[in-house]
């Protein structure tokens, strides 16, 4: 099988169950930003250690799940599975509880942060700002109700919670679990 099959030399892509549409339009680029997020998260788990890598190798699958159905036809939503090509509500409160138990690992800044702490900090605040882009392209992408919106918010937070824990500046430790 070759990797390239020509049919996007129109300047069109195909959608999961069917369709084309312009390269340009909401959909792929909603679903290349989110693609652009989970390359920049690839980035900061190569340099991460075993747990923040866990975290960020789980995130990086969801995220897969979560371009599923930015590059599915609304029309075809009905053939998206929850979890797997469709992001649930279980996901962006899964992301909540992440959050909170890396949040009691370290002692919040009392002022506005500079990236640049160290390597992974650094890579996870660039992370942070492709996925806030994510969001915003995923704006006009989006179906009501969907969870891709609140996804990617919860994303972005927990990239700037990573960000301050890789800091350095952790208290005593306790497991994340990243499932």
């Amino acid at each position: 099988m070759k990797i390239y099959t020509r049919k996007g030399d129109d300047g069109t892509t195909g959608l999961l169950y069917g369709g084309r549409v312009p390269k340009d339009s909401p959909q792929p680029t909603a679903y290349g930003s989110v693609d652009e997020l989970q390359a920049a998260m690839g980035v900061a788990r190569a340099e991460a250690d075993a747990e923040l890598g866990d975290i960020l190798l789980h995130l990086e699958r969801d995220l897969w799940v979560l371009m599923g159905e930015l590059a599915t036809d609304p029309a075809n939503r009905d053939k998206l599975t929850a979890g797997a090509t469709l992001v649930t509500d279980e996901m962006v409160e899964h992301l909540e509880v992440l959050i909170d138990q890396v949040s009691e690992r370290f002692d919040p800044p009392t002022e506005f942060v500079v990236p640049g702490q160290n390597r992974v900090s650094a890579q996870l605040d660039v992370a942070r700002t492709v996925a806030r882009r994510a969001e915003r392209d995923s704006l006009a992408a989006a179906v009501p109700g969907s969870a891709v919106l609140p996804y990617l918010n919860r994303v972005s937070d927990l990239l700037w919670t990573l960000a301050r824990w890789a800091e350095g500046t952790s208290l005593p430790t306790r497991s994340v679990d990243p499932t």
